[in-house]
């Protein structure tokens, strides 16, 4: 076995859980059973200790590679806050398994408690500043249905900006509206506190129903139901890490 060192080492069953292969739960019994295998010999104690950076670790018959980081996408369903804790609410963070370290993950950007669609959850602080960054310019896109049409005159004012009874005036936006005016895709560059239906409210208008459905470039998993979660791809991770670097490319004006 290679040499541990002056290396930070972690069990293997840990390993399995935070690269996305299983549970913890079911990774302590898929070692038992011998389907692991660590620099080509076979593991069957799930509390061994490897280094994720340097030894090699096959799962299937496929060597998994070490994240750093955990990235996972979540289809928020309504009833739920965009927190880490709450003394009173559900929190997104209720959703993931039991048996998942959920002790460093936070969500990346909020949405209402009864607004659904693409969360971003992470334990990478640095990425999730530069994502959330004014100057990033990370673009977002919700599809919604309002209670009032929206009329080609209140379109231009969305897409200009609108003043919010605050007074804060928001950046150009871009509104799609599908047959009857009453839903469509609202595209944003940036993400005030219930920014889309405080805009609403300024045409006196009003949002009935809002999901995210994309994050810089992230777009949501149709084939995640509501609750559900899965960990990002290597491809997403990188398209996520280069978003977090560019200024005003996302721009969807």
């Amino acid at each position: 076995m290679q040499e541990k060192n002056n290396t930070e080492t972690m069990r293997l069953d840990k390993f399995l859980g935070a690269t996305g292969c299983c549970s913890r739960t079911d990774a302590k019994k898929i070692i038992r059973s011998g389907g692991v295998a660590v620099n080509g010999r076979a593991v069957r104690n799930p509390e061994e200790k490897i280094c994720p950076e340097t030894d090699e670790v096959f799962f299937a018959g496929k060597r998994i590679q070490y994240r750093k980081y955990t990235y996972i996408m979540l289809n928020k369903p309504e009833g739920y806050v965009s927190a880490t804790e709450d003394g009173r609410e559900k929190t997104v963070l209720d959703l993931l398994p039991d048996d998942m370290n959920k002790s460093k993950l936070f969500p990346c950007g909020r949405l209402d408690k009864n607004t659904l669609g693409l969360m971003l959850i992470t334990d990478n602080g640095e990425l999730s500043h530069r994502l959330l960054a004014p100057a990033s310019h990370v673009s977002k896109s919700y599809g919604f249905k309002s209670k009032k049409e929206v009329t080609p005159a209140e379109a231009e004012k969305f897409e200009k900006g609108l003043t919010l009874e605050d007074g804060y005036v928001t950046k150009p936006a871009r509104i799609e509206l599908y047959d009857g005016k009453m839903s469509g895709t609202v595209y944003l560059v940036e993400g005030k506190y219930h920014q889309i239906k405080r805009m609403f409210e300024a045409m006196d208008n009003k949002i009935v129903y809002l999901e995210r459905l994309t994050f810089g470039p992230l777009t949501l998993d149709t084939e995640l139901e509501r609750g559900q979660w899965r960990y990002l791809t290597d491809e997403e991770i990188r398209l996520l890490s280069e978003a977090g670097e560019k200024k005003n490319a996302n721009n969807p004006i």
